[in-house]
């Protein structure tokens, strides 16, 4: 499916469900919990399509838990200790099992009886999940749909409703605030089996935070409204956790955190890259530039602007180009060095790369964007070329950037 295809599918999936909690669905406790964010929820999605591609039929939340690629890139991705770490069990065990709650709520996913103890679980809604597993942006275009969907159903939404207006009149302040918070944990308590006083406390921002992200307006954080504005940034799961653990008695707490920050941010890349050149591979299957030295496989995704120079857009699809092993080895970066960059063929990378991204977007595809591409250039050749350019002028500009 494509972006529009895949956006009218999950609006036509909600229309014709009733998600009103009120009614007592079954497990209607934990239609949304502390743990569903969008890159979790992208990461799990992604996860439960690799294992059951692998191993058909039904699931239960610990095979995916301790599945090859949950082990694998859950450390990569969200820079956490290995599962395996007896100490981290409790945290890990959330992941799939609150994830795997809200997407059979949505009913992406349904209940299959039983494998020994615990329950199992078959994908009803696979383009859907698909569509989930490809980007956080994806993820959080669900869950805003799905928890619009779901509080509309379920006579909630007039609040959020009155808090928005409230901050779009500019008479919005704290007491608004606390009180909206307020009906939301009598909600909870008076349509769910939640009970404990802590529980509605920890969903509430998961729910509001991504409204509030789409309307532009304050969401929450640790407790109270915030200052400004939510932005989808703002809904990452929080990465830095697990303080101190296996700290070295012979550095300091701060020289820790930098050696850790180094760590994280190298493993992260790995993973980001990694699925960032292996979708690029999905998406072109020759090379993406026609020149005499096209023929032959396309082995080999390049980094336009080098991956050690700008680590930051080494994982961004609009930074990789798929190219031959000639191209790649004796035209991008001359006589295997690949220390060494080519100019005029870094412009024809760009150029040609400028004529996939826009292809791909005329057929309502969703890996690429303008913006990002623009965004893409500006940083590895510091322009600024304005965002909204059409790909004509951002092809005129390079001509004049590279002529210089």
């Amino acid at each position: 499916m494509n972006k529009q295809e895949s956006l009218e599918r999950i609006i036509k999936h909600f229309k014709n469900k009733d998600f009103d909690i009120r009614k007592k669905h079954p497990g209607h406790s934990r239609f949304m919990d502390q743990k569903v964010t969008p890159d979790v929820l992208q990461f799990i999605a992604e996860c439960i399509i690799q294992y059951t591609g692998s191993v058909p039929g039904p699931f239960t939340s610990p095979e995916i838990e301790h599945s090859d690629y949950f082990v694998k890139n859950v450390t990569r991705t969200f820079n956490k200790p290995t599962p395996k770490d007896k100490r981290t069990k409790h945290e890990y065990d959330k992941w799939p099992a609150q994830i795997i709650q809200t997407l059979r709520f949505a009913k992406v996913l349904e209940e299959h009886g039983k494998k020994g103890r615990a329950v199992a679980y078959v994908v009803t809604e696979s383009e859907i999940l698909e569509y989930i597993s490809l980007r956080s942006q994806n993820a959080y275009t669900f869950l805003f749909y799905y928890l619009t969907k779901l509080l509309k159903d379920s006579g909630f939404y007039k609040h959020f409703e009155r808090y928005r207006d409230l901050y779009v009149a500019g008479k919005l302040d704290k007491a608004d605030f606390y009180d909206f918070k307020k009906r939301f944990k009598r909600f909870i308590f008076a349509y769910t089996e939640i009970k404990k006083d802590y529980e509605p406390r920890r969903i509430f921002p998961k729910v509001i935070n991504v409204l509030a992200s789409e309307h532009r307006i304050p969401g929450t954080i640790h407790g109270h409204m915030s200052k400004f504005p939510f932005m989808m940034s703002d809904l990452i799961y929080n990465r830095i956790n697990f303080r101190d653990k296996d700290k070295s008695k012979h550095i300091s707490r701060q020289e820790q955190k930098e050696q850790e920050k180094d760590t994280k941010q190298r493993n992260k890349s790995v993973y980001r890259i990694s699925k960032a050149k292996k979708r690029i591979k999905e998406l072109h299957t020759q090379s993406e530039i026609k020149d005499q030295w096209s023929t032959g496989k396309a082995t080999q995704i390049h980094h336009i602007f080098p991956e050690k120079e700008f680590l930051q857009l080494a994982d961004r699809l609009e930074n990789l180009i798929r190219l031959t092993a000639t191209q790649h080895n004796e035209k991008a970066h001359p006589n295997n060095d690949t220390s060494v960059i080519d100019r005029e063929y870094q412009y024809i990378c760009l150029i040609e790369k400028s004529y996939s991204v826009e292809e791909s977007i005329k057929k309502g595809e969703f890996d690429y964007s303008r913006e990002s591409f623009i965004g893409v250039i500006n940083a590895g050749l510091k322009q600024n070329i304005p965002y909204d350019s059409s790909f004509e002028e951002i092809r005129t500009a390079l001509k004049k950037i590279y002529s210089a």
